[in-house]
């Protein structure tokens, strides 16, 4: 689409940056209304994103009706190891989630934005917003300038451009947690392909909250890595340590990628005036699993819905209550489940055994990792709705290092 068929429409109702699940999630919520969406992504697509590519229940049950998903397997099984040892598979009659190839996921989500009547526009590299000055023609309208010096005006913008997000600077986004992932495209010969279909790996890491996993998609694994960033090289060497023990580092990797997570702080801002942020951009990802496609996709479609009536708003105040309206949606909804995932992170990176033995050998401790896989409940849920789950996190948040006999005991080992 030319710039010069922008200019003569005129001002757009909302325009979303950046085109991955959380952008494209956010076009479509604001297309759906009738409204004028313009979908901008600085990349051509499709294009690579470093993610394992887990499918969860929450990632499914956002996506728009009738979506096809590209899945490349589907999971029965997992394995768990601790740094390599103690490894243990359970397994479930009925999938746990699914996996995908990124560039076809998100190409199909960006699909069924521009069906439902946003407009896409690619190669378009967003270098600020501004809400003030002189391009912006009155106070219901924010500029956003691309790279090159062209200008675009909205009455609403949504930042969904990703962990790096220029529009969360501009929001004042702050983050309490950044991790590094590592990842490498491993194409394997059928044999060893066929010994992984249906079948994924976490490995909980020898860095404290690290962990590893290896998720198969038909003649490639997805073999990656995570920590906290500052511990660059040590990641690293986790990652060749666990290439190297899986038998794997005969085989060259198609694509070897690094990518940095961020986690917002509980009271890191979600809006500025008249534009939004979500995803990524936000900081919005479950902390312990830094699982970031749902919420994603969920804070997406709320920002698509609240930067529709933010559009609407006729001044200040009214765009002011719209706005807090959407960030109160957020942290009633994903800030509750990030808050159980902050407490799980601090667990999990004191007493990685502790959550190992639970998984093979405490048959709730699987079940609940079923559920929340399948999409029939969260974490949030399962503590709010067990007590002894309740229970058990806030002895473990008050002792900090739980004593050894805490350790469940084996009980039940068949699959959920």
């Amino acid at each position: 689409m030319s710039s010069e068929n922008e200019a003569g429409r005129g001002v757009w109702d909302v325009v979303v940056v950046g085109a991955g699940p959380g952008g494209a999630s956010a076009a479509r919520a604001a297309a759906e209304t009738g409204r004028r969406v313009l979908l901008l992504e600085k990349a051509e697509l499709p294009r690579y994103k470093t993610c394992g590519g887990g499918i969860i229940g929450p990632t499914r049950d956002a996506l728009p009706p009738g979506f096809e998903l590209p899945l490349r397997d589907r999971v029965h099984a997992v394995t768990f190891s601790l740094n390599g040892r103690l490894a243990r598979t359970r397994r479930s009659k009925r999938m746990l989630f699914g996996l995908v190839n990124r560039p076809e996921f998100d190409q199909r989500l960006v699909e069924a934005a521009v069906k439902a009547g946003a407009e896409l526009r690619t190669g378009a590299t967003v270098t600020r917003v501004e809400q003030h000055g002189p391009a912006v023609p009155d106070r219901r309208t924010v500029a956003v300038v691309l790279a090159g010096g062209e200008t675009l005006l909205a009455r609403a913008v949504v930042g969904a451009d990703g962990s790096a997000s220029r529009i969360g600077a501009h929001v004042g986004v702050r983050l309490e947690q950044v991790d590094l992932g590592l990842e490498s495209e491993i194409p394997v010969p059928p044999e060893v392909a066929g010994d992984w279909a249906g079948r994924v790996l976490i490995d909980w890491g020898p860095l404290p909250g690290s962990y590893g996993w290896v998720f198969p998609k038909g003649d490639t694994l997805t073999v990656g890595v995570i920590s906290a960033r500052g511990e660059g090289a040590a990641t690293k060497r986790y990652l060749e340590d666990f290439v190297a023990r899986l038998g794997l580092a005969g085989f060259e990797p198609s694509v070897s990628s690094g990518h940095l997570t961020r986690c917002r702080t509980d009271d890191s801002p979600l809006s500025r005036g008249r534009v939004l942020v979500c995803g990524d951009a936000a900081g919005l990802l479950e902390p312990w699993t830094r699982e970031g496609i749902s919420f994603a996709l969920r804070s997406g479609r709320l920002a698509g819905q609240w930067a529709v009536r933010i559009a609407e708003a006729n001044d200040a105040v009214d765009a002011r209550r719209q706005a807090l309206n959407y960030t109160f949606a957020i942290k009633s909804g994903l800030g509750v489940e990030m808050g159980v995932g902050r407490r799980l992170l601090s667990v999990f990176a004191q007493r990685p055994r502790l959550l190992h033995t639970a998984l093979v050998g405490f048959r709730p401790a699987w079940t609940a990792f079923a559920q929340i896989t399948r999409g029939s409940t969260t974490l949030a849920g399962i503590v709010r709705t067990h007590p002894v789950a309740r229970r058990t996190l806030s002895a473990l948040d008050r002792a900090g290092r739980p004593e050894p006999d805490e350790t469940p005991k084996a009980q039940d080992r068949s699959g959920a």
